[in-house]
């Protein structure tokens, strides 16, 4: 069963600066008055609006091998070139893995990055992914994994805080959302890069939760049943549950509230107790987010077409999502089994179950964003936080290989059936426009209308880009 995790948000209504700066005074925000006066000092007043008005971002957790998807080197040595067969793609020069063939017959939708590339070499890199920024602990061969308030705030909880910041935004669905799960709970950790990090708790993901049914079990290799799709928030359901874990959350947070408000001034600081608590209790009592969450409603010849398997769902939930009214939706394919895209040990896996399902779900998304006339408004971005080593196993395992790797792009304005950068004649290190992450954040924020060198107020107050060094790929939009 899935329920729904996540903070308290909260709806801004086209503040006043100075209910704005006595918002963030009573905590609200997790920033004091000063870092906001820093902050406002060196931000643009608002967001602008994009080409794209929201972004579904498919991140394929593990590293997906560039030499098995978007990458092929046919005409590398044997024991580089790997044991899947090139097929022609609807894109000049673009040969695409045997095993994805939905992609390769729809690849005039969306641009291959084919030169991404950094040096963190191991999983961690999931925070410089998702967030645009280094990870900001030392740690090595991916230890010291789980998520602190000291990191970057992710992609989707900047676009939660622009979001509430806009003029005249009035928000009755939250902006940032993540599905199918947190990343890293079905192996017992909380990966970083995920959350709000320094910027508070209350800019964190709407976030789904599934277990798998039993030890070894994984739902994404697997057709699942309604009953595991139950997208339900908790607490609509369980009356007892939603005294137990909703309210009791929801007063302690209103406590704080209290405390922290004594010192503003009373009218201002009623009419921000008010919309907080308005917003406490909306996400619990929220029809219009029950309506959105019931995969049930769609058509079961749609729901084929994704394909019954947890990725496919997935994706399909994330269109609902963007639909519902979310501005930046995660979709994280995990590793329940440990592996997934981190494919060491062997090819198997991709060949039975990785390759057909990305294949399936996400050249589906597409296509559907397409039918609906919302692709053009809606990019589509999908890697993992790096690649795979060009030289392989026996069995054709590769190890970690973050030097260079492929992204695909689609909607938002990106130009379809195009190619940007390349890789060298064996995919081990880019040759022609090398990009790293941090530009990928900045392209995603420029399709979204932010400005990357808008300035954030960091935990000790000091005004920070969002996005260090990396410009935004205008090459590869319409």
């Amino acid at each position: 069963m899935l329920n729904v995790l996540g903070g308290t948000q909260r709806v801004c209504n086209g503040l006043s600066r100075r209910e704005w700066l006595q918002a963030g005074g009573a905590g609200l925000l997790g920033l004091s008055l000063p870092k906001l006066l820093a902050a406002e000092a060196a931000s643009p007043a608002s967001m602008v609006r994009g080409r794209a008005k929201s972004v579904i971002f498919v991140f394929l957790f593990g590293g997906p091998s560039q030499l098995e998807t978007f990458d092929l080197k046919p005409d590398a040595p044997a024991k580089i070139r790997g044991p899947f067969k090139p097929i022609a793609s609807r894109t000049p020069g673009l040969a695409i893995c045997e095993h994805l063939p939905k992609l390769a017959a729809t690849s005039d939708q969306f641009c291959v990055v084919r030169s991404v590339t950094h040096n963190h070499n191991d999983h961690n890199a999931c925070h410089l992914i998702q967030t645009g920024h280094p990870f900001p602990r030392l740690a090595a061969n991916g230890q010291d994994v789980n998520a602190t308030d000291n990191d970057w705030p992710a992609m989707g909880s900047v676009v939660e805080f622009m979001t509430e910041r806009e003029a005249g935004s009035s928000r009755d669905f939250p902006s940032y959302v993540y599905l199918p799960n947190r990343l890293g709970h079905l192996q017992g950790y909380d990966r970083t890069g995920q959350y709000g990090g320094w910027l508070g708790r209350g800019y964190d993901a709407l976030a789904t939760d599934i277990r798998p049914r039993a030890p070894g079990d994984n739902p994404y290799y697997r057709e699942c049943t309604d009953e595991d799709l139950d997208f339900r928030i908790k607490g609509l359901v369980s009356k007892a549950e939603l005294t137990i874990d909703r309210m009791n959350q929801r007063q302690s947070l209103l406590g704080q509230f209290n405390a922290a408000r004594r010192g503003l001034d009373h009218q201002a600081s009623e009419m921000t107790y008010d919309r907080f608590q308005e917003r406490a209790f909306t996400l619990v009592n929220s029809e219009k987010i029950r309506t959105a969450l019931d995969i049930r409603q769609e058509p079961a010849a749609l729901r084929d077409r994704y394909g019954r398997h947890l990725f496919g769902q997935a994706a399909l939930m994330g269109r609902r999502m963007i639909e519902a009214g979310a501005r930046f939706v995660t979709l994280a394919w995990d590793a329940p089994d440990g592996y997934g895209w981190d494919s060491h040990v062997t090819c198997s896996d991709l060949e039975k179950h990785l390759l057909p399902g990305l294949d399936q779900g996400l050249s589906a998304l597409l296509s559907d964003l397409a039918d609906r006339g919302r692709l053009d408004e809606t990019l589509v971005v999908c890697f993992g936080e790096m690649g795979r080593s060009p030289q392989a196993t026996d069995q054709w395992g590769r190890g970690h290989w973050s030097f260079v790797f492929p992204a695909v792009l689609a909607g938002g304005g990106i130009r379809g059936g195009t190619l940007f950068g390349r890789s060298d004649k064996d995919a081990a290190w880019p040759i022609d426009h090398a990009i790293g992450p941090a530009d990928l954040a900045a392209t995603i924020f420029h399709a979204l209308g932010i400005d990357p060198e808008l300035r954030i107020p960091d935990p000790q107050g000091r005004p920070v880009a969002l996005v260090d060094g990396g410009r935004p790929l205008v090459e590869i939009f319409c």
